[in-house]
């Protein structure tokens, strides 16, 4: 039998999807987060631990049958890809933040802003839908230093408690949408291997609808 190739996000949401697929029964032992393995096979499946970024072109490619990957990352990727499942795991917002004092020229609908981000399609999206020109900054760290050394006017970015923002002076300015983690599966493999994934998707339902009995664990 052909195996399932699955890839896993390594970061925030890697604890909390072995978790899941572990007790679904998919998974046979847990992965250690600071194993250095990328590859993990068993009888029926092999395991891809790839960057959290990378897992939906894996998939979309064909080089992964399953994965699991955010919302900010599938629509900053646009893969083309299914999205049977919300795993319900690394909830979040999707959110504009910048400078207190910032609120009331955000407010007064400005025809341009300076906006910085890892997520360019998601802000160039979301400000084009208000009619506003933004013009983007890629960053792809420390994106909180942007408002306050004036490199940007805003930054949009994701936002779990919001701790972070508060610590550096900054709040929300606006909300673009939630995300959570979502099993994604290659449109071709859904077809090819219809029967092995759709497996998978009754496992890990299985396992969800009954959480408030054994709930996923948080980190």
């Amino acid at each position: 039998m052909e195996k399932i190739v699955a890839a896993f996000p390594k970061g925030r949401l890697f604890e909390q999807t072995i978790d899941i697929f572990h007790r679904a029964g998919i998974l046979p032992e847990p992965i250690k987060p600071e194993s250095r393995k990328l590859i993990l096979e068993t009888e029926r499946f092999k395991f891809l631990l790839v960057r959290a970024k990378d897992v939906p072109t894996y998939v979309e490619y064909g080089v992964a049958d399953i994965g699991v990957a955010g919302d900010d990352v599938l629509l900053e990727s646009r893969a083309q890809v299914y999205r049977p499942v919300d795993l319900g795991i690394g909830a979040c917002s999707i959110v504009v933040a910048g400078l207190p004092e910032s609120k009331d020229f955000y407010n007064s609908n400005p025809t341009s802003l300076k906006v910085a981000t890892k997520y360019p399609k998601i802000a160039k999206s979301f400000f084009s839908d208000k009619g506003v020109e933004a013009q983007i900054v890629e960053l792809y760290g420390s994106i909180e230093l942007a408002p306050l050394l004036g490199l940007a006017d805003f930054i949009v970015d994701i936002v779990e408690t919001g701790r972070t923002l508060k610590e550096n002076g900054l709040v929300v300015i606006d909300y673009i949408r939630p995300s959570s983690a979502k099993l994604i599966v290659n449109r071709a493999s859904f077809k090819t291997k219809n029967k092995d994934i759709s497996y998978v998707i009754s496992k890990v339902e299985k396992l969800l609808k009954g959480e408030n009995k054994w709930p996923v664990k948080q980190p």
